[in-house]
């Protein structure tokens, strides 16, 4: 199985429960305030599903067939009440082993054993027409992982699914990339 189809396939089930309106906590119905933890739960039930043997677990997040490791993390620039939400990059960025962010799961999975395919992927929210672009932050994570921390990744992969059904959270960026060896 190659990395397009789990994220095509994370990207789908991912559409499929915001079009059920859920709500988490006391937020706004949609998957956007979701936090990380219930979101890949949810997506490995779903997986599941559809034919996978995937299963949560502490390190990594998702473990599918056996195979792949998968980190997540998730980045939405705006909070349920449509402010800007504060450090909502940091997910990302921090270049530190032992770190939360995405660059941190990144350098755990290349020393992760047990795992013949490792990958990252983010889930990202923007507006129908991007308030604030995600961009830039996809960007410099690829400058980061490669120009300063050194460690091979593949092309990025991305599905993108519209009409979510939360104001501040419209469109789905479904965003992978393998760690190479």
């Amino acid at each position: 199985m190659e990395l397009a189809q789990i994220v095509s396939d994370v990207a789908n089930v991912l559409k499929d429960f915001d079009s059920e309106k859920p709500i988490h906590k006391n937020f706004s119905p949609g998957i956007g305030p979701f936090g990380e933890p219930q979101l890949v739960r949810e997506i490995s039930d779903r997986l599941n599903k559809l034919g996978y043997q995937s299963r949560t677990r502490r390190t990594p997040d998702l473990e599918i067939n056996g195979e792949w490791a998968i980190e997540f993390k998730i980045v939405r620039p705006f909070g349920d009440n449509g402010d800007v939400a504060e450090n909502w990059s940091v997910n990302m960025l921090h270049p530190y082993p032992g770190n939360t962010s995405l660059i941190g799961d990144a350098i755990k999975l290349e020393g992760l054993d047990g795992f013949s395919r490792k990958a990252v992927i983010v889930i990202g929210y923007e507006h129908a027409e991007a308030k604030i672009s995600l961009d830039p932050l996809f960007y410099s994570f690829e400058l980061i992982v490669t120009k300063v921390i050194g460690l091979n990744i593949g092309l990025r992969i991305e599905e993108r699914r519209g009409n979510l059904v939360h104001p501040e959270h419209q469109v789905l960026r479904c965003i992978g990339w393998e760690i190479l060896k």
